[in-house]
Parts: C-alpha cells; structure tokens; sequence
C-alpha cells in the first residue's frame, strides 16, 4: 500500500502542477520515482532476511515473519511498478495547472477542503522554512541529535528483557505439594477443596477443572497433584477481572490460607512445548560434587532469599521434597568372608520387600506367572530385615544381620540430572510490573550468594529467553549491514548511506519510548518490530534523498535540491507513514487472545513510525548536506561526481 500511494501522490502532483495528461504524468513519474520503490522494497525485505536463518525456538518464530514480511514487500513493488501506473494512466482525469482538489468538489465539503488546502501547504512551507534554517545551524541540531541518540541508548538499555508475552489461552493450572509422606486421601482432600473453589468461586470464568492427585508436572509421588481448570470462551470472559492473570491471583490469595500443602495456581506458559509454566524455569546444579544435603541447603538458602527479593514471587521447587529413607548398610568385607556375592544380598531384598519373578506354570490351559514375595506382616518393618537369609556360594544360608546393618535418614525420592550435575528445578514468576528478565537477573544475583560449588543454569522458555537476548545484537548488527549495501546500491556512492545509517536511532526511539510508557520489554516481538521501525526510517531518507540527487544531476544546486526534495516529498512521507500507522493501530490497542504479541508489536512499530517521521524529515535533509559537503570533491560515483559538479561550477572567463 505504501508504494501505491507513493505512485499515486507523484502522478497526482505532477498533473496538477504541470498540467500533463495522466499517460504523459504517470510517465514521468514513474522515471522519477521507480529506482525508490525497488530501493524502499530491496530495504525492507533484506532488513527481515537475515531472521530466516536462525536457529532454535527463536528462529522458528523469526522466520513466520520473515518470510510474510518479504513476500508482502516484494509484491507491493510489483504492484506499484506495474498494476498502479496502469490504473493512475486508466483513472486519473487531466485537469489544468495549479488546479486545486477543492475546486471539484461537493459544495458542502468544498469549505473543508479549502481549509485543508490552505492548513496542508502552510505547514508545508514552515517545514521548508525549518529545514532551510537548519543549514545555517548545523552544531545545534547535531547536538539535538547527540542527545536523541544518547537518551536512546539509555532508555534501550533500561528496558526489561523477556522472551514472548504471556498470553490468556483459556487454562489455568493449579499444582499441590503437600509433606512428605502424606497419605494419596489427604491429597485427594486438598484437591476437593480446589476444584470447589475453581467451579464455585470463580464460576464466572472456569468451566470446568480437571484434578488428578499423585502426579504433579515435574514429579509422581501420593503427596502432590495437579489441577487442569479450563476457562469459558473468550467471549463470555469480557471483563479484566475474567483474565487467567486476575484468576491466578486470586486464587493464589484463598489456596494460601490451606495449611496442611502449598498450592500455587499459574497460567501455562505462551509456548507449552517449551515448560509446563510461565515465569522462569531455573536449575540449581551440584557443580563441585557437594553431596545432596549440601544442594538441598543451597535451595532452602535459594528460597529464604527469593521470598525476600521484590522482583519474584511464587519461586517454589518443582519435584519431591526429601523422605525418610531406612538405609541399609552391607560390611561388604564380611559378606565376601561368608562367601556371599551381592548380586545375592540385592535380589533377596528385592524379593522379600518388592516381589522377583521365578517361573510359570500352566492352569486350565492358560499360562501363569509365578511372583514371590514375603507375606505382609514380615514386610511392614525394618527389623523384619533381621528375618531375612542369604544364601552363600556353598549353598548355606547366612542371616542377613551378620553382615548388614540399618540406619533411617532422608533422600530425594528420584534421581535428579541436569547437564549431568545433580539438580533440582525452580520456579517463580516476576513480581507485578517486573518482567521475566530482571527475575531471571534477581535469581542470578541470589544465586551468586550460594556456597562454592553450586551453580545454576536455565532451561525451559528462560533459556530460550537468553538465547534470544544474545542473538538479538547479531540481528541487528546483520539488518544495519543488509540496509547499508542495499542503499549504497541504489545511491551507486559508499558515503551518502551514512545519512541513512544515521537516521536510523530517531525510528529507534519512538519504538523504545513507546513500549517502555506502556511498560512493555525487550522481547522476541519488540525486536520485530524495531527491524520494522528500521526499515520505515530508511523508507523516509530514500523518499528525500533519491529525488534531491535526481535535481542535483539535473544541474540544481545542492542546498535548493535538497529542500526541493523536503518539500515534494513531505506529502507522501506523512501520507505512508499515517497509513501505515493506523494499520498497525489495532495491533497496539488489542485486548482480545494473542493480544500479547499484537501489543508488542504494534506499540513498538507505531511509536517508532511517529518519531521516524516528524524527527527524520528534519534530519534528513541536514544530515545530506553535510555528508555532500564533506565529499563533495571526491570522485567515487556518477552522483558525487555530479554533486561535486554543483557545488563547485566552473568560473566564468
């Protein structure tokens, strides 16, 4: 769409200005203005290439956008270079020189119009005014633009980090821990009073739940569980106070108040393949071979200070807490002088307390198993291991307590692993008005408190989220590289793309200002949207500085070039910008599912689109000047050699 209205705004121009036929104006338009459209379409296509290829969770959202955005810049192009001629050609009616488009009009609009005529070009002549004044104050704007790009840089570095907003899909999850060694029936009780809770109290928002006690999301064991709720349609849930968000917080507030479990209710996470929650997914790691009381000391030292930290809230362990064990521990000294081996000490233990498979036999024609297993009442305790007898490599028997001894103590109930160090995952969540980011960077500031030896590492939507941070320099830096060459090919100069390269951080800041008013972070989407914002910014200088070298070479000098072509070209830049704007308008206002992607990005795209326009249609022409100037006697291209031609003409003899 923006190119079309670029087309159509020319033709329109040149017909009323010079009284040319519409076939004759669409002509010469397109002679002036097509190397613009390929260059406007090459740069906002190569800014999103460099997304295609990377890897990992990231790359896979990247490269949606990526593509549909290339595909949609490339046939614009094809539309406006070929279809929209045709149509303006086709259309378009002739009308006289300085003819006015209130002129024409209904005789009821025709006041409004006038005013807007009159309201248009007025604007239009301060800004040629503005920007003519510009030249003689080149050291004020440069230090206006040194503190733009400076209160960029700090405001993009205070923004918070996340990886993908949280969005309402309609579930919300509630998982009960209750103590060790609680019995499946006082699970079961804790479960009843949830789901009552969910099905009566929030009967507004949940429809239904689903309870299941004895499995939690990262553990099995008769002490935990797990509730599915599942939220009513979108559409009967209208009302802020129906979002999962404000659901999950207050229920948080009532499953508190059961004392005998820790319950926490959480939305899933916005990509479900990657966690079983949102917030952060931490791995606290046995690094230095500290033994398990060790680890668990540094994660109840974890928890202590997490619950203090302002920036996190509901940071619980994700797994079992210890159990009492009954160790059992073999002198394997005298079990190797009674000439026991200790495959026979296992699978005695293994039989007596659990149950071994020996044989099968055969019964009305089926075939049956045949499982030993001590009797019940001689399994119940852990003197009945006294009971036992082993059987030597003489085929004697040896009582189990000559060689054995047993002892109670406490152990995880499984074997936790993570990057091949013992582990035990965390949970949490920021904080209201905290964004996951600086939870993660509050987590690494406690855990840098922990004894010698134990380390951390993320997993889950938190890794994926450092992954995202640190490819998004890379990004950047490719998609700044893309627009430089492209732009140097079409100015056919190494030096006039500088101008570009640096109107880029007045697009930056309306992105970065907007989503930090709106309290928005540095995310997976803000990062699309700021590679939109560049290429937008790029679109504005090229619009100006394409038709000021195109005067140049006509023989016009540069400074009247260069606000010749401000003044031309005000009108499509402020006209693609607006359209531009309010489609991305619905986006930043979303309030509907998805509506945490669509804000990220439209608030980023349309802040930016604003200060990309009325910041750069200043800049622009000032900052052209000065890099012509600069180079103004160098020979390297057609264009500077014209340019230099125009600033210096030869002296009359």
């Amino acid at each position: 769409m923006d190119d079309a209205i670029v087309v159509v705004e020319n033709v329109e121009r040149i017909i009323t200005e010079e009284g040319l036929s519409p076939r004759e104006a669409t002509a010469k338009s397109m002679e002036q203005i097509t190397s613009a459209l390929i260059g406007i379409g090459l740069v906002l296509s190569a800014v999103f290439g460099p997304m295609a290829f990377f890897v990992g969770s990231t790359g896979v959202i990247y490269r949606q956008f990526s593509i549909t955005v290339i595909a949609s810049m490339l046939l614009s192009v094809v539309v406006a270079l070929i279809l929209t001629p045709v149509l303006c050609a086709s259309l378009i009616k002739s009308v006289k020189a300085g003819h006015r488009p209130s002129d024409n009009t209904i005789f009821f609009l025709r006041p409004f119009f006038i005013w807007f005529d009159r309201t248009f070009f007025r604007i239009r002549d301060g800004y040629v005014n503005m920007v003519g004044r510009s030249f003689s104050k080149k050291l004020r704007y440069v230090v206006i633009f040194l503190l733009i790009v400076g209160i960029t840089g700090f405001l993009f570095h205070r923004m918070p980090t996340g990886y993908i907003p949280d969005e309402d899909q309609g579930i919300l999850l509630v998982q009960a821990i209750l103590p060790p060694n609680a019995t499946i029936e006082q699970t079961e009780e804790v479960m009843v009073k949830i789901r009552e809770y969910l099905l009566v109290t929030e009967k507004d928002a949940v429809k239904s739940c689903l309870t299941v006690s004895g499995m939690s999301l990262g553990s099995r064991g008769q002490n935990v569980g797990v509730v599915f709720g599942h939220l009513k349609d979108w559409k009967l849930r209208n009302r802020p106070d129906l979002r999962v968000t404000a659901v999950a917080g207050r229920a948080m507030g009532y499953f508190s108040q059961i004392r005998n479990a820790m319950v926490f209710a959480f939305p899933p996470p916005p990509v479900v393949e990657l966690g079983n929650a949102k917030g952060i997914d931490f791995q606290l790691q046995d690094r230095g071979s500290l033994g398990h009381q060790t680890l668990m000391a540094a994660r109840n030292q974890l928890l202590g200070m997490a619950a203090r930290d302002p920036r996190l809230i509901a940071v619980r362990p994700n797994g079992l807490e210890d159990v009492p064990e009954y160790r059992i521990d073999v002198d394997w000294e005298k079990a190797g002088a009674l000439g026991i081996p200790i495959t026979s000490i296992h699978n005695t233990i293994s039989a007596a307390f659990g149950s071994a498979y020996v044989n099968d036999f055969i019964q009305a024609g089926r075939v049956k198993r045949v499982y030993v297993q001590a009797d019940a009442p001689f399994r119940m305790l852990p003197k009945d291991l006294e009971k036992l007898y082993v059987r030597n490599t003489e085929g004697k028997m040896a009582p189990f307590s000559s060689f054995a001894s047993g002892r109670w103590t406490s152990g995880s109930p499984r074997l936790e692993r993570y990057n091949g160090f013992p582990s035990m995952n965390i949970w949490g969540e920021p904080a209201p008005g905290r964004s996951t980011g600086e939870a993660m960077q509050a987590m690494e500031e406690i855990a840098a408190k922990l004894p010698q030896g134990i380390g951390f590492d993320w997993t889950g939507l938190s890794y994926q989220e450092r992954m995202a941070g640190a490819q998004a320099y890379i990004l950047y830096a490719f998609s700044i590289l893309v627009i430089f060459l492209c732009v140097a090919a079409l100015y056919e100069s190494w030096t006039i793309p500088f101008v570009n390269m640096l109107m880029l951080p007045l697009g930056v800041i309306g992105g970065v200002l907007a989503s930090s008013l709106r309290g928005l972070p540095n995310d997976v989407y803000f990062q699309i949207g700021l590679l939109t914002v560049l290429g937008l910014t790029t679109k504005n200088a090229i619009l100006i500085i394409q038709f000021a070298q195109a005067k140049i070479k006509e023989g016009m000098g540069l400074i009247e070039a260069t606000m010749e072509g401000a003044r031309l070209r005000l009108r499509p830049i402020v006209m693609t910008s607006m359209a531009f704007g309010f489609g991305v308008l619905p986006l930043a206002i979303a309030n509907s599912a998805g509506a945490g992607a669509q804000k990220a990005i439209g608030t980023c795209v349309l802040g930016g689109m604003l200060t990309a326009t009325f910041l750069t249609i200043f800049f622009i022409p000032l900052f052209f000047v000065a890099v012509v100037q600069l180079v103004g006697r160098k020979e390297a291209s057609p264009i500077e050699e014209a340019t230099s031609k125009a600033l210096n003409p030869p002296e009359e003899q």
